[in-house]
């Protein structure tokens, strides 16, 4: 893809929380991007102390999986070329696929779909926690011609991610983590054992053989090392 060229926000469907399974018909491309989202993290303390003693120092409990906040436009009016009423439907095709996509309960594996969200440097994977849909314009005979829904969607962690990152300082476990812009391997390494000179062990790992060019989005396996003395 060329530098500049326009990419819409895409949202794929899966069946299973490994992303491996996408869900028929299950792929939602906004009509046009948004314009802000928001990212929401918490990390969470306990207060509680002995009775009759004083104040006591926060204990750190966890850190909870990642929230999302997107709106999306859905527009029949004509306003938007090649988006008009032929149909007689309004948007309300085009949000019934959304919800299929995003809201609809699978009834084999008896939870809403996986998600996987995409666009430019998001890369995010979770589920749908809630959804409003307001309808702004309408045809003479009722039917919604223009509408915005707001999502909100709670970060998805496969088993393997999740222990590596609630074991971050061990050396004795396989770690998976997401390169985001700028990460090195060096770099990366120095966040999981402790030490960049391991590195190395990753790029044969990985079968990287140009470990200064690392993709944004791409899947790095940090394997168990034996910790110099």
């Amino acid at each position: 893809m060329s530098a500049g060229e326009l990419t819409k926000l895409k949202i794929t469907a899966y069946k299973d929380d490994t992303f491996q399974e996408e869900v028929e018909n299950g792929t939602f491309h906004t009509l046009l991007n948004p314009e802000k989202y928001a990212e929401s993290y918490k990390v969470e303390y306990s207060d509680q102390q002995a009775s009759g003693t004083s104040a006591a120092q926060p204990s750190f409990v966890r850190i909870p999986p990642q929230d999302l906040e997107l709106e999306f436009l859905f527009d029949r009016s004509g306003v938007i070329k090649g988006h008009d009423n032929k149909n007689g439907e309004g948007v309300l095709e085009d949000i019934d696929h959304f919800k299929h996509v995003v809201f609809d309960y699978d009834g084999d594996q008896h939870k809403p779909n996986y998600l996987l969200i995409t666009w430019g440097n998001l890369l995010f994977k979770g589920l749908l926690t809630e959804m409003g849909i307001e309808y702004k314009l309408f045809s003479p005979d009722g039917k919604p011609l223009r509408a915005v829904a707001r999502a909100k969607f709670k970060e998805s962690v496969e088993e393997e991610l999740r222990v590596a990152q609630e074991n971050n300082n061990s050396p004795d476990l396989t770690h998976v983590r997401i390169v985001k812009e700028g990460d090195t391997l060096p770099l990366m390494s120095n966040r999981i054992y402790g030490d960049s000179r391991y590195y190395l062990q990753v790029a044969r790992a990985n079968g990287i053989s140009n470990f200064r060019k690392l993709v944004a989005g791409q899947e790095i396996y940090f394997p168990p090392v034996k910790k110099a003395e």
